[in-house]
């Protein structure tokens, strides 16, 4: 059983950058690959990034490349999201997932455990 606890999230402008964190319990983290996703109001939950267990692989849905970062902290079981140059359209509450392999798909229905999410407002 894994808990994740997202944070970091909150209102920025455009332009501007914020950092998200997912906490994550347990011993076993580093055997999880970890993603981030996004719902925005009346959207469906979308892929954002992920990340392999060990850190080495990592991939993006197009719309956030260059922008956002995803890493990872085995030895404080923490995952997060770098995330530069936001945009209005970057609003949505954001979810970390964390998926019992190695490396992650970009579908949601690979991750066995989510977050509560934490919301993120790009004010234009």
């Amino acid at each position: 059983q894994v808990q994740l606890v997202e944070s970091g999230g909150g209102l920025v402008q455009a332009g501007g950058s914020l950092r998200l964190s997912c906490a994550a319990s347990g011993r076993t983290f580093s055997r999880y690959g970890m993603g981030w996703f996004r719902q925005a109001p009346g959207k469906e939950r979308e892929f954002v990034a992920a990340i392999s267990w060990s850190g080495g692989t990592t991939y993006y849905t197009d719309s956030v490349k260059g922008r956002f970062t995803i890493s990872r902290d085995n030895a404080k079981n923490t995952v997060y999201l770098q995330m530069n140059s936001l945009k209005p359209e970057d609003t949505a509450a954001y979810y970390c997932a964390a998926a019992s392999r190695p490396i992650p798909t970009s579908t949601s229905s690979g991750y066995n455990y989510w977050g509560q999410g934490t919301q993120v407002t790009v004010s234009s």
